[in-house]
């Protein structure tokens, strides 16, 4: 061998796929025999179906190892141009407390876990959670807010929809105020159309005029306006409340702690961003939305909304609150889609406040106010708005270009407004010396002889507290925040921790190499709204990576913009509505959605002014080909698409899969597939091969951008080269989309975009040899797991030849019935072994489904089986008499420390059962800190925010009197 074929063989660019695989070749070997194939090429041919076999990955490029990886996306990060972006719209530049983005952003055990759905094991992000819900209610006046939204555009639209729901007249008028930011306008216009609402916008100075004469069912303004205007919204909100119309306002969260909150002026609904609380700018994404709601409203808001109750021993416990009105349950009848929301970046906003407490974030405000009055008071160009907060509007006349180029070359980014004017949105970030260059430019570079001009209206000023919880008066002190996110941190289970099994949900390995570039200032530091020239290491990522993942799919084309899995239906189910009105069939409005579906599907289709027809599952969890053929040809001329996951949402890989989609394009319809499952696909079919037309990726799912907790994610879609015309765009950028596209899903025109250099790693490091390989890895793991406990619970589904796909489905509902055991109890019991559950009675009430992923290594997948075979000889145990019925490890899951170290022990089992059931629980114990969280006491005593200071005081002084 040559000195450059041995350097090359000792390289090993394939070291990266052996560090995401979990088993090792020889492991692997001894799966397969344990499932009874010889190698990864028979257990496929076994269960995917031959007909959609095949997949030309030869456009991927060769796999390399992370140092070289990492590099690459540096190197791209250096082409985009970092300036000092003063262009506010929604989007500011902040300060990330270092202490924050070591322990929050890059680190793992809040990056890696999942939506907190199993309550006990999610404390510590729930908890955050509920500060950040009390950051936003104290701050926007209002008693009710979320647990975060995707971005301010959509939550302005959700909030649309809900005040639409909401509305008593039935009125279908929109008013909104035109000086809201244009991406947020453009947002709400796409969302507004399919579903028959009409929008009208209006002039600040014509809004209660216009009110008055169109009588529409809600109001929708922005404080301060989009160019800075900062004006007395009451008369606004009077007016509409006179014209019986609900009140949305788009709010500035750092502005609303020096001037009067919008809930004080009477408005039924504010939303906006929560970006400028420590979150970097990235391109647009991804930033946590925030709506709040007055109290009458609390009960249709979209999203999650984290309440307080009590656990098992009446002890103060978190979990996530009325779940009854959320989509997965309420399907078709849903007024939102939502599933994904902005976890992590809700976590980082909720740290900043507790960070820097009440009077840290008015003095930020406070000086951040000062610079816009300095240079206002320095400009010789007259302010079109004399009342403003961050942002002063110049009219610039005929030197606007020469302003905007003066700026530019002295290292900032302006905002033109219209021809002759421009806005400048100051921020924490800028410094006295930047200021002092722009007062130059604007006309005096003297700040010692600047007198400042304009600012907040007296008649404006906040004069009501906000922030009075301990929590945001207690952690100013690095190592009091150090701890207390740790202590946070340590409540939870995490990939970091444990393997976490959920079914459909593709916990991955979040690898760190995918991590690092996040964070690059090149990536991090970028507005979206910069000129595109100063983006160019970002465009080429993503032209890249749609590139990819037209690869991985089969299809045409790409549109990265929708953030969360949840707008990727939506804007694949919209792609296909614009394709039928283009061909003159618009009135093609019929979706048929299996029974099976997830309760995303419905209800982005109801989104997209779709009806849907529900179609059957047969006996083996497939679509009920018959059925289907029916309905289909009973609606033919007015069929729009059928909604499929593939494999099923069963966890199987569908035979009959081409001719479900044949029967649809016979009638004229379209086939959407969910992508959902992708980590079964990648390498070895592909949603073009099953004859999809358009599908959705969870990149936070297949291609490893982490959970964060229940959010960030990506969803974009792949089209056929049909639809590509007809891609989301954007009003702002022409390179987000085509120009023949239906608008933007977002509010930034590529959506999240500083996390795909995750999934761009991920695709570079493994290269298209590697990624078929994890897939067949996933397919050998959910087996496996299959084989091994198929002898203690029944596995519900199975494809023709007795293999399950990525993921299996333990029916457990035979235990109810001859032991009083519920899937709860198991689920419960997970976690004094340390796991979280897998994905509890969905898609099959009183199930399991389970998988694990191709990350995971054969001891994790052996452990979680010896937990789940140990359990099962719990349950029956209960079922022989041998343990009771009522009192037993089951039932009285999980077990906190306090409880198996109390001085009375009243069970009839023993402590060393209730805590270590097994003897590998020894060496790594995680003890759940609640018992049993109460979830029908949370509902009937709603509390979703943090008790002030004051509780705290009467608490302690009722102690001292005890």
């Amino acid at each position: 061998m040559s000195v450059l074929g041995e350097l090359t063989a000792l390289e090993d660019q394939g070291e990266f796929i052996r560090r995401h695989i979990g088993p090792t070749p020889g492991e692997v070997a001894s799966m397969l025999a344990t499932i009874g194939c010889t190698d990864l090429e028979e257990m496929t041919a076994r269960t995917v179906p031959a007909a959609i076999r095949g997949m030309d990955f030869s456009g991927l490029p060769s796999p390399v190892n992370e140092a070289a990886a990492i590099a690459e996306l540096r190197a791209l990060s250096e082409r985009n141009i970092r300036k000092r972006s003063l262009i506010g719209m929604g989007y500011h530049g902040t300060h990330t407390p270092p202490v924050i983005l070591r322990n929050i952003l890059e680190n793992p055990g809040w990056y890696t876990a999942y939506t907190p759905y199993q309550a006990e094991i999610a404390q510590g992000r729930l908890e955050a959670l509920v500060n950040f819900q009390t950051l936003i209610t104290d701050l926007t006046g209002l008693p009710v807010a979320g647990a975060s939204l995707l971005d301010e555009g959509t939550a302005a639209a959700e909030a649309v929809t809900l005040a639409h729901s909401a509305h008593k007249a039935k009125s279908d008028t929109l008013v909104v105020a035109a000086d809201c930011h244009p991406q947020t306008i453009a947002v709400v216009q796409v969302r507004a159309e399919p579903v028959g609402i009409r929008v009208v916008l209006a002039e600040p100075a014509q809004l209660a005029a216009t009110i008055a004469a169109e009588k529409p069912f809600a109001v929708l303004t922005q404080y301060p306006g989009t160019t800075g205007a900062l004006r007395d919204i009451t008369p606004e909100i009077e007016a509409a409340h006179a014209a019986g119309a609900l009140t949305i306002v788009a709010a500035d969260l750092l502005a609303l702690t020096l001037v009067t909150p919008p809930g004080e002026m009477g408005a039924d609904i504010v939303v906006g961003s929560s970006q400028r609380f420590g979150v970097p700018l990235g391109y647009g994404g991804p930033h946590a939305g925030y709506m709040a709601v007055r109290d009458a409203l609390k009960r249709s808001m979209p999203g999650r909304l984290v309440g307080v109750s009590i656990d098992a021993a009446g002890a103060p416990a978190m979990r996530l609150a009325l779940q009854t009105r959320e989509q997965h349950i309420r399907r078709e009848k849903a007024t939102s889609n939502i599933c994904t929301a902005q976890v992590l970046l809700a976590v980082m906003a909720s740290m900043y406040a507790v960070w820097h407490g009440p009077e840290g974030l008015k003095r930020i405000a406070r000086r951040v106010a000062l610079q816009a009055r300095v240079l206002a008071g320095a400009s010789r160009f007259p302010l079109r708005h004399g009342a403003f907060f961050d942002t002063i509007c110049l009219e610039t006349g005929a030197e606007t270009d020469a302003v905007m180029q003066a700026a530019l070359d002295a290292g900032f980014n302006l905002r033109r407004v219209g021809t002759d004017a421009v806005a400048l949105a100051l921020d924490e970030t800028v410094t006295r010396a930047e200021l002092a260059t722009l007062a130059g430019i604007l006309g005096q570079g003297d700040l010692a002889t600047v007198t400042p001009k304009g600012g907040l209206p007296a008649t404006l000023a906040r004069t009501t507290g906000f922030l009075k919880a301990e929590v945001f008066n207690s952690h100013h002190a690095e190592h009091s925040m150090l701890r207390y996110m740790k202590r946070l941190e340590d409540k939870d289970v995490a990939l970091n921790r444990s393997m976490i099994p959920l079914g459909s949900c593709t916990m991955k390995l979040n690898a760190t190499a995918e991590m690092i570039p996040v964070t690059f200032p090149g990536f991090a530091d970028i507005h979206p709204f910069a000129p595109v020239n100063q983006a160019e290491g970002y465009i080429a990522m993503i032209r890249q990576l749609e590139e990819w993942l037209c690869r991985v799919t089969g299809f045409a084309a790409v549109s990265l913009q929708p953030n969360a899995g949840s707008q990727g239906e939506y804007a694949g189910l919209l792609a296909i509505r614009a394709y039928h009105q283009a061909r003159g069939e618009g009135h093609r409005n019929i979706c048929l959605i299996p029974s099976s579906a997830h309760g995303t599907n419905p209800a982005s289709a109801v989104m997209a002014g779709m009806k849907v027809v529900v179609t059957g599952c047969d006996r083996d969890g497939n679509v009920d080909v018959e059925d289907l053929r029916a309905k289909a040809k009973q609606h033919g001329p007015n069929l729009a698409a059928l909604m499929v996951t593939y494999p099923s949402t069963h966890g199987v890989f569908e035979e009959a899969i081409r001719e479900i989609c044949a029967i649809i394009h016979a009638e004229g319809g379209q086939v959407y597939m969910d992508g959902a499952n992708m980590n079964a696909q990648v390498g070895l079919t592909s949603p073009a091969s099953i004859g999809a037309d358009v599908c959705h990726l969870n990149l936070h799912k297949t291609f490893c951008i982490p959970h964060g907790g229940g959010g960030p994610g990506v969803g974009p879609i792949g089209v056929a080269a049909h639809l590509a015309p007809h891609l989301p765009n954007h009003p702002l950028v022409a390179e987000a989309g085509p120009a023949t596209g239906f608008g933007p899903v977002s509010a930034a025109p590529f959506g999240s975009a500083a996390i795909l250099p995750i999934s761009y790693a991920y695709i570079r490091m493994m290269g298209g040899e590697g990624l078929t390989r994890a897939t067949q890895v996933a397919i050998l793991n959910a087996n496996y797991m299959a084989a091994r406990l198929r002898d203690h619970f029944p596995i519900l589904y199975r494809g023709g030849q007795g293999m399950v796909a990525h993921e299996c489905i333990l029916d457990c509902r035979g235990f109810q019935q001859n032991g009083g055991v519920l899937v709860e109890d198991i689920a419960k019991r997970l976690q004094d072994y340390g796991f979280h559950a897998p994905t509890m009675s969905w898609p099959v009430t009183g199930t399991l489904m389970v998988e694990p992923t191709e990350s995971e290594t054969k001891s994790e997948l052996d452990r979680f089986c010896d937990a789940m075979i140990s359990i099962r000889a719990e349950i029956r145990a209960v079922e022989q008499g041998r343990m009771d019925r009522a009192d037993n490890p089951l039932k009285n899951a999980p077990h906190t420390m306090a409880e198996v170290m109390a001085s009375e022990w009243a069970h009839p089992y023993s402590r060393e059962q209730a805590a270590f059931p097994l003897p590998y629980v020894r060496m790594n114990k995680y003890w759940p800190p609640v018992k049993r969280v109460d979830n029908v006491h949370g509902d009937r005593n709603l509390i979703c925010t943090c008790a002030p200071l004051e509780a705290y005081a009467e608490t302690a002084t009722l102690q001292a009197a005890e």
